[in-house]
């Protein structure tokens, strides 16, 4: 028999986000010291002005630079009165300064204010200014930061500490956001074991340690996620497919790892096309060939209920870079977030890799003092330690040998959520 063609990454990115659009998650209010991680879906314009007054960014005194003009000659000025942040100062009077503290509005009359450091305070109390100070000196003018009416967050950005920041600094209480994924997570594989059920010594010959679970669950997590955890499903076709039916009860994705493959203990890939449908399960991808893409629907009286379908291969890396890859985008695009595909830098490569395959490949690599990027000696899609060592990918095209010093394409980690 006669293999189809391996689908180009380009074209099954396009598949899992047209079927992420096709059905983006509900919105939801939430608290906005809740919002973390979330994806806005609604702009959150400003009512008012940030900062809402001219005010100090500097403890010192608030003066009119006009009463200086002869400094260093100039008489010392008279301190009328002490304007503490969240207290609104008098007008100053000529020849007049305002004790003032950092966040404190600057009092009608005054220009600019003068550091303490640069102040000294005669016998008399009067203030004696010991440098120039020029207008609008320290003051943080009203609405530099925001304007009234401004939308200061867009609908699809993925919140984050700053951005939780500034929609407070507008009185945003709550936020509309997508509801949090809801996945399901499950292995397949008679092979695997959980650390803690069973002892390195007591493992049986062709056993080994579910690690799939443990980095999946994390990177669910840390895409915004609620999980379930099914847990470790046998290799018989019956076991899948309950396995699968339970998965599509009040989630919106199923995930599992390992049985995407053709072999004939493989039975995710035939057990979700008779539940439901298949899209894709080939890439030319290096780690990562073996992925589907389809979706799982419930029979009679929950035949409306329905699951996002994603399985991932079973070799670790493999599961690794493929999640990070296309499931990450999946889950951003079924919340609704604008950027969705990770920016890749130009860096150099500090390494030899002439062996150009004709799959798209993702290299673990590391920054080194250099400035360069050196390579983890195995690249093997079975040795999970190169992602531990690698702080990102090089995104290498298909059939593109790669020469030290040549430019390529750096995706870090941290660009990845990871």
């Amino acid at each position: 028999m006669v293999r189809a063609p391996l689908m180009s990454l380009d074209e099954a990115t396009a598949l899992v986000l047209a079927q992420a659009s096709r059905a983006p998650l509900a919105p939801e209010w939430v608290s906005t010291l809740e919002a973390q991680g979330r994806v806005l879906r609604q702009a959150v314009v400003s009512a008012l002005d940030v900062p809402a007054q001219d005010n100090t960014s500097m403890d010192g005194y608030a003066l009119n630079t006009e009463d200086l003009a002869q400094w260093p000659q100039c008489a010392p000025l008279k301190v009328s009165q002490r304007i503490p942040a969240g207290q609104v100062g008098q007008p100053l009077q000529r020849g007049e300064a305002a004790r003032i503290f950092t966040g404190a509005w600057v009092p009608p009359g005054a220009n600019a204010v003068a550091m303490q450091e640069d102040c000294e305070l005669n016998e008399s109390g009067d203030l004696r200014v010991l440098k120039s100070v020029t207008p609008s000196q320290w003051i943080r003018r009203q609405g530099e930061d925001v304007r009234v009416g401004q939308a200061v967050l867009n609908a699809g950005e993925r919140l984050n500490a700053a951005s939780l920041g500034l929609a407070a600094s507008v009185g945003a209480a709550s936020l509309l956001v997508a509801k949090r994924p809801r996945v399901a997570l499950f292995s397949t594989g008679d092979e695997l074991v959980m650390p803690g059920d069973v002892a390195p010594k007591d493992m049986k010959p062709g056993a080994i340690y579910n690690s799939n679970r443990f980095f999946l669950r994390s990177l669910l997590l840390q895409s915004g996620c609620t999980v379930t955890d099914f847990g470790i499903v046998p290799d018989r076709r019956e076991a899948t497919q309950d396995a699968l039916l339970a998965a599509a009860q009040e989630h919106d994705l199923i995930l599992t790892s390992g049985g995407v493959s053709v072999g004939e203990e493989d039975h995710v890939k035939p057990s979700v096309e008779a539940l439901g449908s298949l899209n894709l399960w080939s890439l030319a991808m290096k780690p990562g060939k073996p992925f589907a893409l389809g979706e799982v629907r419930l029979r009679g009286e929950q035949a409306h209920a329905w699951a996002h379908f994603i399985g991932l291969p079973g070799n670790p890396v493999s599961s690794f870079v493929t999640f990070l890859i296309l499931v990450r985008p999946f889950l951003l695009a079924l919340q609704g977030a604008s950027r969705v595909q990770v920016r890749a830098l130009k860096m150099q490569a500090h390494f030899d890799w002439p062996r150009a395959d004709p799959r798209q490949e993702f290299l673990r690599v590391r920054l080194n003092e250099e400035g360069g990027l050196s390579l983890f000696d195995n690249q093997s899609s079975g040795v999970l330690t190169s992602c531990v060592w690698g702080d990102g990918l090089v995104d290498n095209p298909p059939k593109n040998p790669i020469r030290h010093g040549d430019w390529v394409r750096y995706v870090p980690f941290s660009e990845l959520g990871v």
